[in-house]
């Protein structure tokens, strides 16, 4: 390995359902990778089907680091993320590898590679008044909230969006300013890496449409809904936490808990799976430097190539 790519790191985004883990377990056999997780969902212990996680086998063969970190009881937010990737990365380049970053969360890639601005530590008094309010209320009128004291913040965070608008509210209740204008005051620290990325992006919507479909359908014969009842049954979680509001989970936890139908929750999980899609389509159409590679069989013949130009191997 060059030394001046001892400074480099590797990352591979995409929306979700388009194949990152197939190409990077494919990358880790050809490449001297390690990989790390960027997923927001993955890090919890027992979400396994629904968040599609590496298998123990393919686990076995190629690791993935900052998966299984935190019980679905606890949280964990983006600045934890950049702290223990940055200890990862580290640690890869000591060995002499690459870091590999795989994932869908794409407001992960960017607290890492861009920084974070340095702003208040949560406040958990705030937080579970929020909810609390979210609960009686709905998040739309949290939303609503938002835009009345922070419009550029209300565009950018969809109503669906729980965490960041939580966040948000807090920021603005901490500070007494806009979180927009507090982010912008309080300068973010950017990674000390190049970062060569890659992105996974289908010209074809209905084809990725059919594939998140086909997935979720493959999860329920796998086991999913046995998986996400042992969740709902274990009597300390609640549909107000990060981990039970993941995509899939939250559906499944109106099924269980008599709220809609079966029908309804696989109609429901699927047209949410899709809406995540788009938005994580939205983010990389306007991350700065992506090389694009298209979904489909020569991905990691294409993305090999890519890396060998970029890092002369």
């Amino acid at each position: 390995m060059a030394a001046a790519n001892l400074n480099t790191v590797l990352a591979l985004m995409g929306p979700t359902a388009v194949g990152k883990t197939a190409l990077a377990l494919a990358l880790r056999q050809s490449l001297p990778v390690e990989i790390i997780s960027v997923d927001a969902s993955q890090v919890y212990r027992g979400l396994d089907i629904g968040t599609a996680k590496p298998s123990a086998e393919e686990l076995a063969r190629a690791p993935h680091r900052l998966i299984d970190i935190r019980d679905p009881s606890e949280t964990y937010s983006a600045a934890e993320f950049r702290r223990d990737a940055l200890r990862e990365i580290d640690d890869i380049h000591r060995a002499g590898r690459l870091p590999l970053l795989v994932g869908g969360s794409m407001f992960y890639f960017r607290a890492l590679e861009f920084g974070l601005s340095r702003l208040p530590s949560a406040d958990p008094t705030i937080r579970a008044r929020l909810l609390a309010e979210a609960g009686r209320s709905g998040w739309a009128s949290l939303h609503a909230r938002l835009a009345a004291v922070d419009p550029v913040s209300a565009e950018k965070i969809h109503p669906n969006d729980p965490q960041r608008l939580q966040r948000a509210l807090e920021i603005y209740e901490l500070t007494g300013e806009a979180p927009s204008r507090a982010q912008t005051q309080a300068s973010p620290e950017p990674a000390p890496y190049r970062f060569v990325k890659l992105a996974i992006l289908p010209d074809d919507r209905v084809a990725l449409n059919d594939r998140i479909a086909l997935r979720f359908h493959a999860m329920l014969e796998q086991g999913f809904l046995d998986e996400a009842q042992g969740l709902y049954r274990r009597g300390d979680l609640h549909p107000d936490l990060p981990s039970m509001r993941t995509v899939g989970y939250r559906q499944a936890w109106e099924y269980l808990s008599g709220q809609v139908g079966y029908t309804d929750m696989v109609e429901r999980a699927i047209q949410a799976t899709r809406q995540l899609a788009r938005r994580q389509l939205t983010w990389l159409r306007r991350y700065p430097q992506i090389q694009r590679l298209e979904m489909g069989g020569e991905t990691a013949a294409t993305a090999r190539d890519l890396i060998g130009r970029e890092l002369c191997l």
